[in-house]
């Protein structure tokens, strides 16, 4: 998954990439919405400054909207009075963060947009012949998009109490869910010295 942070703050741009990449995904800077327009996407999400030097973030929102530009946007802003949100929304924002912000509150809405936007398909198509292990595995891919997992981590999270299940057990369930979720199934692949993820 790519990101583009778009904001007048180097170090604050700085932070976030650092944060944002230690998670998995891929991430572009930019200090200014004209500099982030000569850049070259696709993005899957943009985290947006409103308050920037000559153009803001949402005239630069409209800009790509009316060219037809439907990256979702997160706008992150020290304006958070009732009306700027109202036009953050209006301009086509898909989440608004009032700063000063913690780096959990921005990670948990960028995972948000992200499994609406870009991992919502996989779910609905998720057949009814899924076991409860393989749909927490599911879930657990589409939750955290760009993120591996080791077969341990899996562990822990989908078999917390047993102890007696092995790392093999998770293999073993990962093929039966790539099979069951057909076309689907390649999307969740195992990257060397990483683990299971969803691409």
């Amino acid at each position: 998954m790519r990101i583009l942070v778009v904001d007048d703050e180097q170090d604050l741009c700085e932070i976030l990439r650092f944060n944002l990449e230690t998670e998995g995904y891929e991430v572009d800077t930019a200090t200014s919405a004209e500099e982030a327009l000569t850049l070259h996407g696709p993005y899957d999400l943009m985290l947006l400054d409103v308050m920037m030097d000559r153009m803001s973030g949402f005239e630069m929102a409209e800009r790509l909207r009316s060219r037809g530009d439907n990256t979702p946007i997160i706008f992150l802003t020290a304006l958070d009075g009732h009306d700027d949100q109202l036009r953050g929304f209006n301009v086509g924002a898909d989440d608004y963060i009032a700063k000063p912000f913690s780096f959990d509150t921005v990670l948990a809405r960028v995972k948000a947009v992200l499994r609406r936007t870009q991992n919502t398909p996989i779910i609905q198509n998720a057949p009814n012949s899924l076991t409860k292990r393989e749909l927490l595995i599911l879930h657990l891919f589409t939750d955290n998009p760009g993120r591996y997992f080791t077969r341990e981590e899996i562990l822990d999270a989908v078999w917390p109490d047993d102890t007696c299940v092995g790392e093999r057990s998770v293999d073993v369930h990962i093929a039966r869910l790539r099979k069951k979720m057909g076309a689907d199934g390649c999307r969740i692949v195992n990257k060397t010295g990483f683990g299971y993820g969803l691409v």
